[in-house]
């Protein structure tokens, strides 16, 4: 069984044959790139839904997996993980900060 489209794959967390958890879609960038081995994705598990609760498919010897198709890949060139790790947390702090000013600025407001 083949992915249909390898930009929709998700990283997902399995618990007693469904869905527990759904991340983001993945970064083609390091999922999907020729030139950056380390992170690509190869197979996937088949859900019945993209959605938390749905049952995943098995086979006689496990899950059931589908492959992503050589033709999914492509040169994106190098990735600076580092960099990248650095920017994801510069980004989650920032958007921590405005959280915390919201509440504060509603808190305010409600006294």
């Amino acid at each position: 069984m083949k992915v249909i489209d390898a930009t929709k794959i998700r990283h997902a967390v399995i618990v007693a044959g469904r869905v527990a958890s759904i991340s983001g879609l993945i970064d083609p960038l390091t999922h999907l790139n020729l030139d950056y081995p380390y992170h690509r994705v190869t197979t996937c598990v088949i859900a019945e839904r993209f959605e938390i609760g749905a049952k995943v498919k098995f086979s006689n010897t496990g899950f059931l997996f589908a492959y992503v198709d050589r033709s999914a890949y492509s040169h994106y060139g190098h990735v600076d993980l580092t960099q990248r790790v650095l920017d994801m947390h510069d980004a989650v702090k920032k958007l921590k900060e405005a959280m915390v000013s919201r509440r504060e600025r509603e808190r305010v407001v409600n006294e």
